[in-house]
């Protein structure tokens, strides 16, 4: 004979709150008391690092942007504007890549029956930043002169 047996549920207790372990807890970043709400004091414009200054005021500076289909064409104009500039003693920051635009098309393969068929092209632009700091009139007169290859689109903002 078999006999069912029934079972009854018992509440549960609540469990005790577990403990942070040391990597969450460096992890949560705790401000003092003395800094909180207070918004962080601002460094004179000597003191910063991310600007040059001359007498107070910003340095002049050449901003040339590179753009160009081709990487290693790129890279080449990219390091004869640098050569150009770094003989003439002048400071350089960079070369920045930026991120690489592409553009994508779609066509159709054929207008008829087959519509649906599709090929799809992309093109890639490349760019690069060049920043050089304080250049004198020798160091602008020979970058002017340069010659780079066809392809190479060149900006350059004075700042």
């Amino acid at each position: 004979m078999v006999t069912k047996t029934k079972t009854t549920k018992t509440a549960k207790t609540p469990k005790a709150p577990k403990a942070v372990s040391a990597k969450k807890a460096a992890a949560k970043k705790i401000m003092p008391a003395s800094s909180a709400g207070k918004p962080a004091a601002k460094q004179p414009a000597s003191t910063r690092g991310d600007k040059s200054t001359r007498g107070g005021e910003e340095a002049p500076r050449l901003r040339i942007r590179v753009r160009a289909y081709e990487n290693k064409i790129l890279d080449a104009s990219v390091k004869q504007i640098m050569d150009t500039a770094l003989r003439h003693n002048a400071k350089i920051v960079g070369p920045v890549p930026l991120p690489t635009e592409t553009k994508k098309y779609t066509v159709n393969r054929s207008p008829f029956i087959y519509k649906n068929s599709r090929e799809q092209f992309e093109i890639r632009i490349h760019k690069r930043m060049l920043d050089i700091l304080n250049p004198d009139q020798k160091t602008i007169e020979s970058l002017t002169n340069l010659n780079l290859p066809s392809g190479v689109d060149i900006e350059v903002t004075m700042k």
